[in-house]
């Protein structure tokens, strides 16, 4: 759902979700079906365990014809894709098409992003760069920035916001469903006791509450527990 500016009210939104049964697409679809939206989650595996009221688009992005149906009639399309095994090496050019498509359809992007560009502390330097990260997930770490940089040069014609997780998060990483977050814009955020994490279906949370009520435009932000 999505305010109206003049009646306050919420209305039912089209959300598509690239990558729609990973660990963090899959918690933004579920979410995103819980609070009565309209769902299409696209991914190459059909889901285990389907939810009811849930559209569900089994092919790849690599495909010709997937993503412009990922698109047809959707008010928002969140990508989550994974740059890993076969996708390797191929999540910049879908990248291109999903930001070329957004233009065409006036579609809202939201862009499930990296947290290597994030400021250790509000004068600097980078995760990245205190940080550095083992060789073979620079090429990760890598398409997260750039997309970034993509994005903040984008013109007035493309609608966005790229969401930053901590910089511990995924499948592997223990974590507990708390039902809130905290935000910021570029610093990291870290729990007293030096962690940083979020569970998914946390991060889906601010995922669907930014959709619902948009509060960084054209923006990123962090989000931790």
């Amino acid at each position: 759902m999505i305010v109206d500016p003049h009646e306050g009210k919420l209305h039912m939104t089209r959300i598509t979700v690239l990558g729609g049964t990973g660990y963090a697409g899959g918690a933004v679809v579920r979410e995103a079906a819980r609070r009565g939206h309209q769902v299409l989650s696209v991914s190459r595996t059909a889901p285990a365990d389907p939810l009811p009221g849930v559209t569900y688009l089994t092919g790849s992005v690599l495909e010709p014809g997937v993503l412009r149906q990922a698109f047809t009639d959707a008010d928002v399309v969140f990508e989550a894709l994974s740059p890993r095994g076969d996708m390797a090496g191929k999540v910049e050019g879908v990248f291109d098409q999903v930001l070329a498509l957004a233009r065409e359809h006036g579609t809202r992007l939201g862009i499930l992003g990296g947290a290597s560009s994030l400021l250790v502390s509000p004068d600097g330097p980078r995760l990245i760069d205190a940080d550095p990260v083992p060789d073979e997930v620079r090429p990760e770490a890598d398409l997260g920035i750039h997309k970034l940089e993509v994005l903040k040069a984008a013109g007035d014609d493309l609608d966005w916001f790229y969401l930053s997780p901590p910089a511990d998060f995924g499948a592997w990483v223990p974590s507990t469903e708390t039902g809130e977050y905290r935000t910021s814009d570029d610093v990291l955020l870290r729990s007293p006791d030096g962690s940083s994490q979020i569970s998914a279906a946390d991060l889906a949370l601010a995922v669907l509450d930014e959709i619902e009520q948009p509060r960084h435009p054209r923006r990123r932000f962090h989000v931790a527990h």
